[in-house]
C-alpha cells in the first residue's frame, strides 16, 4: 500500500505526518527546526517510517509546507501554511468554518467554506505580539520553562492585564509587576489574555471556529479563554499542532491521485 507524506517546516519546529491511501496517520515526527532544515526533515522522515515499519520506498508523494517548506529537495510539491491547516481541520470538521492557527512567529485565520475552499484569509502584522514567540519571551523573561506556563495561569485567582501588546514593552512591564508583588500566575494568565485579545483583532469571526497550531496544542486554557472570549466552544482537531503536515499529507495523497487517473 502506497503512503504519503507531508512535512511542517516551521520556524521553531518541524512537524511530519505519514497518512495511507484512505487519509489515516500512521506515524508522525516533531523535532526543533535548527537551521539546517533539510537535515531536520530527514530526521523526521527516518523516526516515522521506522515508526510505521516502512522504507522510502514505500512513500508515494511529499508534500512541503511552513517556512522551511522549499528547502525539502525530496518533496515532490509546496503548499502555504494556509492552505495545509485550512486543508487538514476541514478534513476533521467538514463544514464551513473559520481557523485560527497561532504559531510561533505568526497567527493566521483561515475562512473556509462548506466545499472546503479558502474564501479568504488574514495574517497578524509582522510583529511576536500574541504569538508563541510572545508566549516563549514571557517565560524567559520570568525565568520560566513556557511547557509551566498554562500549569501556572491555571492556578490563578486574580488575573493581572497587561497594558501592551509589544512584545518588548510587555516583557519590561511583567518585570514592574513581578517587583510590585503580582504573582505569578496571574501574570501568566495575563499574557494568555494578550495572545486572545490580539487573535480578536485581526478579524471578524461567524459561525464556527476551529483552532489549530503547536501553542493550542500545549496550552488548553488558551483554547478555554478563546472560547469563552469569541462565545462558542472551539473545535480543536487530534495533534493540532499537526494540522499543517496533515493537510500538506492530504494534499500529496490528492495530487497522487490526480497524476494516476487516465488521461
Amino acid at each position: 500500500m502506497s503512503h504519503y507524506c507531508g512535512i511542517d517546516v516551521g520556524a521553531s519546529a518541524a512537524k511530519l505526518v505519514l497518512i495511507d491511501a484512505g487519509g489515516k496517520v500512521v506515524a508522525r515526527a516533531l523535532r526543533r527546526s535548527g537551521i539546517a532544515y533539510a537535515e531536520t526533515a530527514e530526521a523526521c522522515l527516518a523516526e516515522a517510517l521506522a515508526g510505521a515499519g516502512l522504507s522510502r520506498d514505500d512513500v508515494a508523494h511529499t508534500a512541503s509546507t511552513g517556512y522551511g517548506r522549499h528547502n525539502i529537495p525530496w518533496a515532490n510539491d509546496s503548499s502555504t501554511e494556509i492552505a495545509c491547516h485550512g486543508r487538514g481541520v476541514f478534513h476533521h470538521f467538514p463544514r464551513a468554518l473559520a481557523v485560527i492557527d497561532i504559531g510561533a512567529q505568526d497567527n493566521k485565520v483561515i475562512h473556509i467554506d462548506a466545499s472546503g475552499r479558502r474564501t479568504h484569509f488574514k495574517m497578524n502584522r509582522k510583529c511576536a505580539a500574541g504569538t508563541g514567540a510572545f508566549l516563549e519571551e514571557i517565560a524567559y523573561r520570568m525565568n520560566l520553562d513556557v511547557g509551566e506556563l498554562n500549569r501556572l495561569a491555571e492556578r490563578s485567582t486574580k488575573e493581572a492585564s497587561l497594558g501592551s501588546f509589544c512584545t518588548v514593552f510587555a516583557a519590561t512591564e511583567i518585570l514592574t509587576r513581578i517587583r510590585d508583588g503580582e504573582k505569578v500566575e496571574d501574570i501568566v494568565k495575563g499574557a494568555f489574555r494578550s495572545v486572545v485579545k490580539r487573535v480578536m483583532e485581526m478579524d471578524v469571526i461567524e459561525g464556527d471556529l476551529a483552532l489549530s497550531g503547536g501553542v493550542v496544542a500545549h496550552n488548553p486554557l488558551l483554547v478555554k479563554l478563546i472560547g469563552e472570549t469569541f462565545g462558542r466552544e472551539p473545535l480543536v482537531p487530534p495533534d493540532p499542532q499537526f494540522m499543517g503536515a496533515f493537510g500538506a499529507a492530504l494534499f500529496a495523497l490528492e495530487k497522487s491521485r490526480k497524476e494516476a487517473m487516465p488521461c
